[in-house]
């Protein structure tokens, strides 16, 4: 590597965030008995609102202030409930909701306040493209992701809320077996906290590993990150990952693919990709996010 081309690369990289993502699969429990015939059902690792706990010991600060984004649900008051409900059990008081249901009301400066005081956030699940079309590009998305890179805050979303996360996010697939043909998958840019991470939810119980590996052959320099339900993942550091909840993830790397159709064949085509790299990994597992520079040194 040249010195005009190794500074390069230094100039262009990002700071270290000193912030905690936490990426969860949907349905976590929120202080209820598993529901029955769930993957929590009978699931030695299952503990009663053990992921929100684990949101909970990652807060700094005496009382600290959460703030609940529901902007992604369709029934957003009720939503919103439910979180605050739950962080009641957890002996967490001081939550306050952030209601932001169109762009005109991002712009708030009582919505702003608490971005800025917020020690943490909780994104809510719904539908992930709310999130992007409404928040994408705005004052409130740059401050919060000031304060990620900055500050010792947590930010958290599940389901759709995780989904949103990263980019690319994926936010629609074309029918229940999405995946198999080219166009099935939909992909846009995400609210951008994680790059070149997709982050897929439901995803054992919905079957999502199909789409996830056509879009990870869309741009193999992505990792494709499934979370089971009442499954997450902690990120710090912004690339080290720790599984939490009682599922397992689904890790999708197809750095080392030798081979793929998708960028060969017409739209309705199945697509194929030789050589990916899959981990399942369970409570307690960790990983560390690799850049394309690590595979070929």
């Amino acid at each position: 590597m040249t010195k005009k081309r190794k500074a390069l690369e230094q100039s262009s990289e990002c700071p270290t965030p000193k912030g905690v993502l936490i990426a969860i699969g949907g349905k976590e429990n929120k202080g209820q008995a598993p529901e029955e015939g769930s993957n929590q059902d009978n699931n030695a690792n299952f503990v009663e609102l053990g992921i929100l706990n684990c949101f909970k010991s990652e807060l700094k600060g005496e009382n600290p202030l959460v703030v609940v984004v529901p902007t992604a649900s369709s029934v957003p008051e009720e939503s919103a409930e439910d979180y605050i409900k739950a962080f009641k059990e957890l002996g967490l008081t001081n939550v306050k909701v952030i209601d932001i249901r169109c762009r005109e009301d991002v712009s708030k400066p009582e919505y702003m306040d608490l971005i800025e005081q917020a020690n943490g956030v909780m994104f809510t699940g719904g539908d992930q493209l709310r999130l992007t079309a409404i928040l994408g590009g705005t004052d409130f998305l740059t401050l919060l992701k000031h304060r990620y890179t900055y500050d010792d805050i947590v930010i958290a979303g599940t389901s759709a809320g995780a989904t949103a996360l990263s980019t690319p996010m994926i936010y629609e697939g074309a029918s229940a077996d999405s995946g198999i043909l080219k166009g099935d998958v939909r992909i846009t840019t995400g609210l951008e906290f994680l790059r070149d991470i997709a982050i897929d939810t439901h995803f054992i119980a919905r079957g999502r590993i199909v789409r996830m590996t056509q879009a990870i052959a869309t741009n193999p320099g992505c990792i494709g990150i499934g979370l089971e339900e009442d499954t997450g993942v902690i990120v710090r550091e912004g690339r080290n990952l720790e599984v939490i909840g009682s599922g397992l993830i689904v890790i999708v790397d197809g750095h080392l693919t030798t081979e793929t159709n998708v960028h060969i064949v017409h739209t309705g085509a199945p697509v194929t990709i030789r050589n990916l790299i899959v981990h399942m990994l369970g409570k307690g597992d960790q990983y560390q996010i690799t850049t394309a520079e690590s595979y070929h040194k």
